[in-house]
């Protein structure tokens, strides 16, 4: 959705409170004169309330509250800017916050998740957020706010019209129609900046891959599907496994398609490598008998976060260290019955919508539980029911290779045992595999040696 549409500039103010509840009756103030069914001491006592129970500081001086109650109208943005910075309990000595975008959403708004997932994500470019903050006036601030939310302040780069990947893409599309390719996978992290569909892929079906999308038209111009996957390295095609599993849960593609993929070495700019997929014969040890991969109550946008997630915690690990993680997702009225609990749950007594995995507050806490012994337990929707859970499940009929752990076992279990998707990370290697039915599909390389 476009999220502009929202932005108007009476909402937008400089603030004079340096506490956030001041700040965010500043802004209530502006809201409210406008729209007589909102009430603003209400308001201003459910966005506290939501703060004392769980913070919504993104970081790089930048909060998001939020609020959803019953009203006339989807969402109603209003944004404050302080230059000085304003004080935020938990933050340290020198952090300030100097951006608050407030968010209420109308109770029935179904996408609300996915418009804070899409304003956070915003948020986490430094230079734009700074760009913002440094603006000589409002106006200035206005239309850099909306230029970013159309994703035009970040265009990327053209792709470069040398005479090798010239050469490269004209041979892919030819590759693609003798070998019968349902479409092109172009892998866009091979350019800096990024990669501009534009008259490259002519009337091709091509899927952009990359670690960071753009949410606007412009960036979506001559691509039928943008999919984000993080890197696991600069090796070529690294995100290529992830990318068609998401691919195939999304429906962009079938099992019995082929997909002509082109890339090369990630911030090379130069396209070196053109790989055709058999998905079926990708897949074909996962599906053995079956044609669901995703367990029927299971959302894509789900299991692509739980992959992120794991993903990040791969490549970033924790506390500069590796760290292992399990995550079982769908199926969990029956998982219950073969777990039980090695702590206190910690997602316990909150709101579903404050511990649903869609939500870009949820990335954090996530990544702090990991540090638990035991799986995370979520349900199909994204909701997290616990963490620090034990498996108690047992598979007899499928052997494990060598040197995997007590965790790939016990996701292997219980994918055999419950409708589920389990994903694991390796302490060990970094390694992100996910597991259905039993069977194991490795997501990305090792690191290092061993399992």
């Amino acid at each position: 959705m476009r999220i502009e549409k929202f932005i108007t500039r009476q909402r937008i103010i400089d603030l004079i409170s340096s506490d956030l509840k001041g700040a965010l009756a500043e802004l209530l103030e502006t809201s409210t004169s406008r729209f007589p069914d909102l009430n603003r001491d209400a308001l201003l006592r459910g966005l506290m309330q939501r703060e004392n129970t769980m913070t919504t500081y993104l970081g790089l001086g930048v909060a998001l509250p939020h609020v959803r109650v019953k009203m006339h109208r989807r969402y109603v943005l209003a944004i404050g800017r302080s230059q000085a910075g304003i004080r935020y309990d938990g933050l340290k000595d020198n952090e300030r916050i100097h951006l608050i975008i407030m968010l209420i959403a109308d109770e029935a708004a179904r996408d609300y998740l996915q418009v804070l997932a899409s304003l956070a994500r915003l948020v986490k470019e430094p230079e734009f957020v700074h760009g913002l903050i440094q603006a000589p006036d409002l106006d200035l601030f206005h239309a850099r706010l909306v230029t970013g939310l159309g994703g035009i302040a970040a265009r990327p780069a053209q792709l470069q019209q040398n005479r090798v990947n010239r050469i490269m893409f004209r041979e892919a599309e030819r590759v693609a129609k003798g070998c019968g390719c349902a479409g092109i996978m172009v892998f866009g992290d091979t350019f800096v900046g990024g990669i501009e569909a534009g008259r490259w892929f002519g009337s091709n079906k091509t899927i952009l891959v990359t670690r960071n999308p753009g949410e606007s038209t412009e960036e979506r111009k001559g691509f039928a599907e943008i999919i984000q996957v993080r890197s696991f390295s600069n090796q070529r095609l690294a995100q290529l496994r992830s990318a068609v599993l998401v691919a195939l849960t999304r429906g962009l593609i079938n099992f019995s398609d082929r997909l002509c993929c082109v890339g090369g070495i990630a911030g090379s700019n130069q396209f070196d490598t053109v790989v055709v997929v058999d998905v079926e014969r990708e897949f074909q040890t996962l599906l053995t008998g079956h044609a669901d991969l995703l367990p029927p109550e299971v959302k894509p946008e789900v299991l692509e976060r739980v992959l992120a997630v794991a993903t990040d915690l791969a490549v970033e690990g924790r506390e500069g260290r590796p760290v292992g993680g399990l995550f079982v997702v769908g199926d969990t009225d029956k998982v219950a019955k073969f777990i039980k609990p090695l702590v206190l749950n910690p997602f316990y007594g909150y709101k579903e919508e404050d511990r649903n995995i869609l939500s870009p507050f949820m990335d954090e806490t996530i990544k702090e539980f990991s540090l638990i012994d035991g799986a995370f337990i979520i349900r199909g929707d994204g909701v997290v029911e616990s963490a620090g859970s034990l498996i108690q499940a047992a598979d007899y009929d499928h052997a494990l290779p060598s040197g995997l752990g007590s965790r790939h076992a016990a996701a292997a279990a219980i994918s055999v045992a419950t409708q589920c998707i389990s994903i694991v990370i390796s302490s060990s290697t970094g390694q992100v595999t996910l597991f259905r039915r039993g069977v194991m599909l490795p997501l990305t390389e090792k690191k290092m040696g061993g399992s």
